[in-house]
């Protein structure tokens, strides 16, 4: 005797060895044996043989008419041998019983299982709807194996063109036209995004990279909406100066100015200009909400975008010739050791005499011609102050980080900046610490601290930056926090450190302004007045948001920059290029601020020079591949670069940290908080 039966949901035959009660030994076509209960066995058969049977009942369900089957069915619940006398016209053979057995199992839309060989055919209404699903499913197919035609032949489907961001972003895993964009990828064994790339749907690898940064960050886009622009009050003094501010050429945002006056006591009268938009902006009105959601201007080779429209930048940027509000600092000064006799905080309208550019004065002001005094260039006399100052300010900074334990800051490194014109990128070397720098950074250093101290005495909170040890004691590495009380920023050697300088351009100046004109207009009433107040919620979420948009940012800034270096490497055409060392197997491109892991390099001392063969680069995924030809002699200028980055201030250190964690990354040298000034 023979088994039909079922066992986990398949069908299955075999021939009985033995019965024992209500179960039964049976052997398989295939030689194996197993037990089979009395309950799940639907026929039993003499002949065919078991293995015949099955075919034969496979042949009877490829050829049931299924529509046939499900009107002759009725509505009430059947077993497949009585739906088979009247499906067959007669009382069904041992193949054509199992037959239909597999034909109303396979077919779950048109009948629903009750039990063992047991069935009921499905409503009309419940049938339609599934066929329907079935056809739309299968025109579906049709469809997305048209989409991955297209797109292997080169070719962008037309349905897809307007979700290029979507589909490579943020998908719908479910939708046809992702289905085909990762099965047409997956056939030509590229990615969806280098195949979005050769077939038109992004122009470039820089739109691909910007694009994923818009999408993420900037979803409405990154224009603005129409605002009224805010005006300063029109009753403010104007200052009795000529200011004058120091900026790279692509710079629009002015934020900082100078001026130097000497009094006839023989003191020296130092300004320190800083736009004033919060005396036209006011927290929760329209730009306010604008600049919260930023937070930042977001920088890249090449272009920028802004945290304030540009009508609102025009209002308030200290640009040559116009009288503009503002916020000064004044210190008077005694030129004689430029310590600090006393300072003064008040809003007003400065005049603005000249938007001094980089490009134009590096060439002619140095420490040799600030020293003896050669040269002609604007503000001569007033930047010769001004670097003795700024000396004297550094001196004072070093020994406040040696009493707080860390060595001094090395000024030998260098800085890149990045210029792009038709696709075209000019990357030039700058040695940190040149004067110019110097003047801005110490100056802007000294208005953030003197700002942050006003603050604190005026017991009104603000957004400070403070550097300490992080857990593990002195010997841990320092970490920068964001805080609303003053705290010491070891890094700089300062007590405290509130971003008051940029505040066209960081939402968290902004709001130190705001604070700060409370104390320069109210005094003693000022934490009754400032926007806001200590433990102030709102002022916490600020400060939470800003480090996440600012790092986010920043990580975006590099990426790009590490795009325009490969880039670079194709203009120029490099196929062999120097580097240094920076520590274990990673190094640094010396022409331009590109790090690379070197897999399996030797051991070479930290500083060492090394000449690198380019093997490839690759602009989608932003990584580099070099082999290491030789090893040159240390460069002592290297190596003390690199000596200060133990004390935990930014740069190469935390270049060296990204490439262990993500691969190779791209450095701008942008070293301590001096550079974010």
């Amino acid at each position: 005797m023979n088994l039909f039966f079922e066992e986990s949901g398949d069908f299955k035959v075999g021939a009985v060895l033995s019965q024992a009660g209500e179960a039964y030994q049976v052997e398989m076509p295939s030689g194996k044996r197993t037990k089979v209960k009395a309950k799940d066995v639907l026929l039993q058969f003499d002949k065919p043989e078991p293995q015949a049977l099955l075919d034969a009942a496979k042949g009877i369900a490829a050829e049931v008419d299924l529509d046939f089957l499900w009107e002759v069915a009725g509505a009430e619940e059947f077993g497949f041998a009585e739906l088979g006398a009247e499906y067959f016209g007669h009382a069904p053979l041992p193949f054509e019983a199992a037959g239909l057995v597999l034909a109303l199992h396979g077919a779950p839309i048109y009948f629903y299982k009750k039990g063992r060989g047991r069935y009921k055919a499905a409503p009309e209404q419940s049938l339609k709807a599934a066929l329907a699903g079935i056809e739309k499913k299968k025109q579906q197919a049709i469809i997305q194996a048209g989409y991955v035609d297209e797109l292997k032949a080169g070719k962008l489907p037309q349905a897809m063109q307007a979700l290029v961001q979507q589909l490579l972003f943020k998908p719908d895993k479910n939708t046809i036209e992702y289905k085909a964009l990762e099965t047409a990828a997956d056939e030509m064994q590229t990615t969806a995004q280098r195949l979005m790339l050769a077939n038109g749907g992004l122009a470039s690898p820089k739109e691909l990279h910007m694009a994923r940064f818009l999408f993420e960050h900037f979803p409405r886009g990154a224009g603005f909406p129409p605002v009224d622009v805010p005006k300063a009050p029109a009753d403010l003094p104007l200052a009795d100066v000529a200011a004058f501010s120091i900026d790279d050429v692509t710079t629009t945002e002015i934020d900082d100015a100078f001026s130097v006056v000497k009094l006839e006591d023989g003191t020296v009268r130092v300004g320190i200009h800083i736009a004033a938009p919060g005396l036209g902006i006011r927290p929760d009105d329209a730009i306010d909400k604008i600049a919260r959601t930023r937070m930042s201007t977001v920088y890249m080779p090449g272009d920028k975008i802004t945290m304030l429209p540009d009508e609102v930048v025009d209002a308030f940027t200290l640009a040559e010739g116009n009288d503009c509000p503002a916020l000064s600092l004044y210190a008077v000064l005694n030129p004689g050791d430029w310590s600090v006799v006393s300072t003064t905080t008040r809003a007003e309208r400065v005049p603005v005499k000249s938007n001094l550019r980089h490009n134009d004065l590096d060439e002619v002001v140095n420490e040799e011609t600030l020293n003896s005094g050669a040269g002609e260039y604007p503000h001569k006399e007033e930047l010769g102050l001004l670097w003795q100052w700024a000396l004297a300010l550094e001196a004072g900074r070093m020994k406040k980080r040696e009493a707080f334990g860390l060595k001094p800051e090395q000024a030998n490194r260098v800085d890149f900046n990045f210029y792009v014109e038709d696709d075209v990128v000019t990357i030039l070397r700058r040695k940190r610490g040149a004067p110019l720098d110097k003047i801005v950074a110490e100056l802007m250093i000294f208005a953030n601290s003197t700002w942050g101290k006003l603050l604190h005495d005026s017991g009104v909170p603000g957004i400070y930056r403070s550097q300490a040890p992080g857990a593990g004691g002195w010997n841990a590495k320092l970490q920068v926090r964001m805080v609303t009380h003053a705290a010491p920023h070891q890094g700089l050697g300062v007590d405290q450190y509130a971003w008051s300088t940029s505040p066209l351009r960081r939402y968290t100046d902004l709001v130190n302004q705001w604070q700060i004109l409370a104390c320069a207009s109210n005094g003693v009433t000022a934490p009754l007045v400032a926007p806001f107040k200590h433990r102030d919620a709102t002022l916490f979420s600020i400060v939470s948001a800003f480090d996440a948009a600012y790092s986010a940012y920043n990580d975006f800034q590099q990426n790009m920059e590490r795009y325009w270096c490969l880039r670079w490497l194709g203009q120029e055409q490099a196929k062999q290029v120097e580097a240094v060392v920076l520590k274990d197997e990673i190094v640094r491109l010396a022409e331009v601020p590109l790090v690379v892991r070197l897999a399996g390099m030797t051991q070479v001392a930290r500083g060492a020079q090394v000449r690198l063969d380019i093997v490839r680069w690759d602009e989608v995924d932003l990584t580099l591949e070099a082999r290491l030809l030789e090893v040159a002699a240390v460069a002592p200028d290297a190596a003390l670069a690199l000596e200060d980055e133990e004390e935990g201030d930014t740069g190469e250190a935390a270049a060296t940290e990204a490439v262990e964690a993500e691969g190779a990354v791209t450095v701008v040298d942008t070293g301590t908080e001096q550079a974010a000034s």
